[in-house]
């Protein structure tokens, strides 16, 4: 029996040391440490034989070939946008979301569909029943999937040599451990070692696997940070469950851009695509409603108009509220510090409360505009034309500063009836296209608020 030795791991780099350390001397962190038990005479380690090449040889940077990389069609727009116009052959590709969100019913979805490719699904969460029940309420007819319950790294290696897979999806990384190390399943030494040997193993078969993975407290991949070092592509599966609506984003990927997302609409029979996600952001129905203000907003490369609601309200108690859904509270605090100081509105005694409707969370600065819009909008008791749109940033001095990619925020809110829009000063330049909705220029928030307010 081999002796077994203990050693403290980095959760965040995977540096290990022979004594706990408060900081970690490689990537800075602090209580990052946790022990861990390994063999001292581990067995070879890698994917098991059959799977072998011959070594590679050194070439020059010259006689290396390049070509358009071929990719899987996964016949859904959305993810194929996402991961940069389908799966790369022998890509590792990690999927990580809250518990509950969708992201075992947006795989299977996905592979049901591939009715041309022989995918194993390996769950090391669910049975078997579990998933074909899931199958048959997303897609009854499809039936071209393996599925296999098993969380050894060794004998899911060994089914799939049997079964010869165009596809591999794992379900979860965290739950599959090896016998090369003795610790348990979901460690820092566990998950780094059966997330190599998939690599491996995709790469020399260029065989696609998927692994499916769990977020910490923080929100973050759970496992070591090297996790995300070692696959090919991260994608966050995100969104709130109490609203219908999950965004896809690409965090890392090496062969398309990160800049690009995905929405679905969750509902009965799995997940629905969502091409046109403005339409159903917006209320078609707040005529005369005072603290609704329309955004023209971007996410990745992707634009379209979301629905900013605010509420001010006299503080019932000493200290005044501020709440923010779907944006970054400490960014609305100083939207307000900036109303209250440049525009001479005072919002010291009052309670202000802000939600971006859909349940989505937005990190566009252009949508600040709408935002201290929407908060003077239900101070004033004063609503906003239905037919006007903005979009800009909300300097420290009160300013407008200008946004990226501004045509195709006015092209988007023209296509979808909008007749008024209000930008920044000088944020056209470059911009050649005729269109029919009016674009007002503003230069300090005091300009924008007499034009939605006489």
């Amino acid at each position: 029996m081999a002796k077994s030795k203990s050693v403290y791991v980095c959760s965040n780099c995977g540096n290990d040391s022979p004594k706990w350390l408060g900081k970690c001397p490689v990537c800075g962190e602090w209580n990052t440490y946790v022990e861990e038990l390994i063999a001292k005479d581990t067995a070879k380690r890698g994917v098991p034989s059959g799977f072998e090449t011959p070594k590679n040889k050194p070439l020059q940077l010259k006689d290396v070939t390049t070509g358009e990389e071929p990719r899987i069609d996964l016949v859904d727009s959305e993810f194929n946008r996402v991961l940069g116009g389908g799966l790369v052959p022998g890509s590792l590709v990690l999927i990580g979301g809250e518990p509950g969100i969708g992201k075992s019913t947006l795989i299977l979805q996905t592979i049901l569909k591939l009715n041309t490719l022989k995918t194993l699904y390996v769950s090391g969460e669910e049975s078997a029943r579990q998933l074909k029940l899931r199958a048959d309420r997303i897609d009854p007819l499809s039936q071209n999937c393996y599925i296999i319950c098993e969380t050894n790294l060794e004998q899911i290696f060994v089914h799939i040599k049997n079964v010869q897979p165009d596809f591999v999806i794992v379900d979860s990384i965290q739950t599959i451990f090896t016998d090369t190390v003795e610790s348990s399943p979901g460690s820092v030494s566990q998950v780094r070692e059966c997330s190599a040997a998939l690599l491996k193993f995709a790469k020399e078969t260029s065989t696609p696997v998927i692994l499916i993975g769990h977020i910490n407290k923080e929100g973050s991949i759970a496992g070591p940070k090297v996790l995300e070092h070692i696959v090919d592509t991260v994608l966050q599966f995100e969104g709130d469950q109490h609203y219908m609506y999950r965004i896809l984003r690409s965090i890392k990927n090496r062969f398309g851009s990160t800049a690009e997302l995905g929405i679905y609409e969750m509902r009965q029979d799995g997940l629905r695509q969502v091409s046109n996600p403005s339409e159903l952001l917006l209320t078609q129905n707040h005529e005369g409603l005072s603290g609704v203000s329309i955004s023209a907003a971007i996410e990745g490369v992707r634009p379209f108009l979301i629905e900013t609601q605010a509420l001010v309200s006299t503080a019932a108690y000493g200290t005044p509220q501020r709440s923010a859904t779907g944006f970054d509270i400490r960014r609305m605090n100083m939207l307000l510090a900036v109303l209250e100081k440049r525009a001479g509105f005072k919002l010291v005694q009052k309670d202000v409360f802000l939600n971006i409707a859909g349940g989505l969370k937005v990190n566009d600065p252009a949508i600040d505009l709408a935002v201290i819009s929407a908060v003077l909008s239900s101070s004033l008791d004063i609503a906003i034309e239905r037919h006007v749109c903005m979009s800009g940033e909300v300097g420290l001095s009160g300013e407008i500063r200008p946004v990226n990619r501004i045509e195709q925020r006015i092209l988007e809110a023209e296509k979808l009836g909008f007749k008024r829009i209000i930008i920044p000063h000088n944020n056209l330049k470059g911009f050649t296209s005729k269109v029919k909705i009016e674009i007002v220029q503003v230069r300090k928030v005091e300009e924008a608020f007499r034009q939605l307010f006489g």
